[in-house]
């Protein structure tokens, strides 16, 4: 198979970019598709205290798989140049020296996310109610961290050189996999939450073994020779100099989450319920233009390499104008569904977790454009050799969230309120600070 099929810096721009964007959007709502699976049957058959259990797990879970998460896509950035210029043997350079940083990485935050488990889940205020059942889901869902961490690498070399129809593929196959094992392990044998984190875990490795396969078969020139294998301090340079600080923004961003997430499971159950499911919403509305943003990133990287800045210009304006559309469109659509968007993850009895998420998912699907703009300009950032704008853009952004949250919450008639209104306020703050840095910065690297 040729590298040349995934070439971004020839052709319709505005068709390049929807062509391989539209694949990253169907596999990361197809990924979503795994912890909603979980909420709908947990908070449908389970109840709210399962549902709260699960749900505060979520932030966690993002937060610690956003660590190696956000190393594989920083080191995507290089690996995006690298096939813009053409210079394959660098490349694969690249991809050795980001598995020596990423597998050493996810190794150690395997080990201490386990032996840390119970500090760190009274350390998110979870009631005493849930603990236990907390505790127990996260520990066989941190078993899978390895596989979860395989998928990623692969996946993200994979867009890097412009092919993301592949992750994809087994991302479908993963989340049928993932749903038929929810339905066996939680209804038919009873196991409950322990069973949502084993069907999770086994579709998680079950796609992982597969991409590796794949990318090994399929994809010579990205295999490793005995020259790549090689300690190239160069290139492990360049690529811990990316990978960490995306790294960084990635983390900085989730717990900030973690931080408001705590403050949520102060609120109890009720409250954390509804958190639960409006957020897997609220997620699976946005997914797309934080997709959008990152194949923007490996079309700008690309070009990047390439000198191209004509095409760079170009698709910037191309990329704000379809984020404005369909961010309006989502938002618009959420504000008028959001009962019946809760509905679908809690039983219609339950109406206080419903008021409450509708609530939330109202206040935060109204502005969606601000987290659109947001995701082009991380990726934007991070494409031209600036990662460390983007971890400003998230500093901005998170901790104007935390900060308003904890300062508004306590009010009296303001309460989890705050911690809803605090986040829209955040993404404006930080959209300022990014597109004054872009026009001041306008002809970085290409003058």
């Amino acid at each position: 198979m040729s590298l040349q099929h995934g070439n971004l810096t020839e052709g319709s721009i505005t068709g390049t970019m929807i062509s391989f964007a539209l694949p990253l959007m169907l596999g990361n709502l197809l990924q979503q598709c795994y912890n909603i699976a979980d909420t709908v049957i947990v908070g449908r058959v389970l109840g709210a205290g399962a549902l709260a259990a699960v749900g505060s797990s979520y932030a966690l879970i993002v937060f610690i798989t956003s660590i190696f998460i956000g190393l594989c896509m920083g080191c995507s950035a290089v690996y995006s140049m690298q096939y813009g210029a053409r210079d394959l043997a660098s490349l694969r350079r690249s991809i050795f020296s980001s598995l020596l940083i990423v597998g050493g990485v996810t190794v150690v935050l395997n080990v201490v996310s386990l032996v840390g488990l119970t500090p760190i889940v009274r350390l998110l205020q979870t009631p005493p109610e849930v603990e236990e059942m907390t505790s127990r889901y996260l520990f066989i869902v941190f078993l899978g961290m390895v596989p979860v961490c395989v998928y990623n690498f692969y996946a993200f070399l994979l867009r890097a050189v412009g092919n993301s129809v592949v992750p994809l593929c087994f991302l479908m196959v993963a989340v049928v996999l993932n749903i038929g094992l929810d339905v066996g392990l939680m209804l038919g044998l009873g196991m409950g939450v322990e069973g949502a984190a084993w069907a999770t875990v086994i579709a998680q490795t079950v796609a992982a073994v597969g991409l590796y396969a794949y990318t090994w078969r399929c994809f010579p020139e990205l295999r490793l020779r005995r020259e790549d294998r090689t300690i190239d301090v160069r290139s492990i340079r360049r690529v811990t100099s990316y990978s960490l600080l995306t790294c960084v923004q990635q983390s900085v961003m989730n717990f900030g989450i973690l931080l408001v997430q705590g403050l949520v499971n102060s609120f109890g159950t009720v409250v954390m319920a509804a958190f639960a499911a409006a957020v897997k919403i609220d997620s699976f509305a946005y997914m797309p233009v934080q997709d959008f943003g990152n194949a923007f990133s490996t079309f700008i990287a690309q070009n990047f390499g390439a000198g191209r800045a004509d095409r760079i210009r170009r698709g910037i304006r191309s990329a704000v104008i379809m984020t404005t559309v369909f961010a309006l469109l989502v938002s618009a659509v959420v504000f008028v569904c959001a009962p019946w968007l809760m509905a679908v993850f809690v039983s219609p009895s339950e109406t206080e977790i419903i008021a409450v998420g509708a609530e939330y998912l109202r206040i935060e699907g109204s502005f969606y454009i601000g987290i659109g703009y947001l995701f082009l300009l991380y990726g934007y950032y991070r494409a031209v050799a600036l990662p460390s704008m983007s971890v400003v853009l998230t500093v901005v952004s998170l901790g104007t969230r935390v900060a308003l949250a904890y300062l508004l919450a306590p009010l009296p008639g303001v309460g989890y309120t705050g911690i809803w209104w605090s986040v829209p306020v955040g993404w404006a703050l930080a959209d300022v600070v990014g597109v004054w840095y872009y026009r001041k910065k306008r002809n970085f690297g290409f003058q």
